[in-house]
């Protein structure tokens, strides 16, 4: 008996859900969540990072064509990238370059998952090349393309190294100055 009384009020209480839907997020609902986003001390909250972040989709999916949606998926991949959830800041990336193609957050999502994500996180290099120049011949307009030309001719180096290479870059520009 009480099995079966505890199967209805579950019943009743997912029917009570569905009637109801979910909530619409607003705007000032996103804003609110991302004031819990950062400790006193500026540090990312990773305790409440993953469920600000979800509100953040929830509210592009609810509302795909409000001019803010791509930017509050970039802020979504912007924390999964700090939480280092790779696979989930590439959908992301992904799907404002798919969803809002003409936003400049597209080549700049693109420009994350080469860099950040395939080169640093994941140490893919062929992928963050191929991501790259992805960029590129996809945005060839973009003022992210000498960042991107820059990125490919990095990756795979320590920051060490690439700090030598802009060392001798920059010796070889003022003796040829001279």
């Amino acid at each position: 008996m009480k099995k079966t009384l505890t199967i209805m009020m579950l019943a009743l209480m997912a029917f009570g859900m569905m009637a109801c839907g979910e909530k619409k997020l607003t705007e000032k609902d996103l804003k609110a969540a991302e004031e819990t986003l950062f400790n006193e001390d500026g540090t990312m909250n990773e305790d409440i990072a993953p469920s600000v972040a979800e509100k953040y989709c929830l509210f592009v999916e609810q509302n795909p064509d409000a001019p803010s949606a791509p930017l509050w998926l970039y802020h979504a991949m912007e924390i999964n990238l700090q939480l280092k959830n790779s696979e989930k800041s590439i959908e992301l990336g992904e799907q404002i370059v798919k969803q809002y193609p003409q936003s400049t957050l597209a080549p700049r999502s693109l420009l994350m998952i080469g860099t950040f994500v395939y080169n640093d996180q994941l140490n893919d290099t062929a992928q963050a090349h191929a991501t790259l120049d992805r960029l590129i011949r996809e945005y060839p307009e973009s003022s992210l393309v000498d960042d991107a030309q820059k990125s490919i001719e990095y990756l795979g180096l320590t920051p060490e190294e690439i700090m030598t290479l802009i060392l001798m870059s920059q010796m070889e520009v003022e003796e040829g100055g001279l």
